[in-house]
């Protein structure tokens, strides 16, 4: 996903995918708090232009990510601009939502960022970003094909191990008893680690470990693991979203499981 480069200096970078669903139902999953949090992180949006939204990627505020909305349009199109949205002295970044009814019953969501810049600078982050949305829209399409519109619960982890990411993937799915899933295939972890089981519904290539998980237990929702290098180690980021009325209740049970789980196994934080 190449960065587009305008003779007036605008550089964008887009990702989309189709989903099932209404365009309105969309818009629920994409441009509210709890739907965005539902497939996401957790999020908060004031729902009309000159709102704010916030975007919770860990904990206490320095791992917010705010915005403010400059186009409401629902359910079809909102943007919003965040300044220095890559540190300090970077250019204000600007983020476009799109919805686009299809036959069938679908819709396209597309998320486009822009920025105006004389150099490449910050090209190589904005690739990065694309790609990290088509992994989280793998996400949103199973969200909305198996739990459209159900409470949801969701918690995050981070573990951290030296060296290169293979390893380090292979030291997080090996004792979870994960390693070799197949996609189609029905997993579950080891005695010993902390519950989980449900079908391989994507298995990433070892160049870009991947799994993610449509779960029966500890009750209905996704998990979603992978490898991440970044400065000379490998960040182990787990996503689990548990859906339904017994969601509030299993993550409870769980999560200290896989806070505990983590922590003994790789240093770094966990963030709830």
């Amino acid at each position: 996903m190449p960065v587009r480069k305008e003779a007036s200096g605008r550089r964008s970078v887009q990702a989309e995918v189709e989903v099932p669903g209404s365009p309105e139902e969309v818009w629920e999953a994409i441009a509210t708090g709890p739907g965005i949090s539902s497939w996401f992180v957790p999020s908060d949006v004031e729902e009309r232009e000159g709102g704010t939204t916030v975007s919770h990627f860990g904990p206490g505020s320095s791992m917010d990510a705010v915005a403010k909305i400059t186009t409401w349009d629902p359910p079809r199109r909102y943007a919003a601009e965040s300044p220095e949205a890559m540190g300090p002295g970077s250019a204000t970044v600007g983020t476009e939502w799109i919805v686009e009814a299809q036959s069938g019953g679908t819709c396209v969501v597309r998320v486009v960022h822009s920025w105006f810049a004389s150099t490449d600078d910050w090209d190589k982050q904005f690739e990065g970003h694309a790609h990290g949305w088509a992994a989280f829209f793998r996400i949103l399409r199973l969200y909305l094909s198996h739990f459209r519109g159900q409470p949801s619960v969701a918690f995050q982890l981070m573990g951290a191990a030296p060296g290169p990411h293979g390893a380090a993937w292979g030291a997080l799915v090996g004792p979870l008893g994960l390693a070799g899933a197949a996609e189609g295939q029905r997993v579950s972890t080891s005695a010993g680690a902390p519950p989980l089981a449900g079908v391989a519904e994507r298995v990433g290539p070892s160049e870009f470990p991947e799994l993610l998980l449509r779960l029966e237990e500890p009750a209905p929702g996704i998990a979603h693991m992978f490898a991440m290098p970044m400065g000379g180690q490998s960040f182990l980021p787990i996503r689990v979203y548990l859906y339904g009325d017994s969601a509030k209740d299993a993550a409870a049970r769980v999560e200290p499981l896989w806070q505990a789980w983590m922590a003994e196994r790789f240093p770094g934080p966990q963030a709830g």
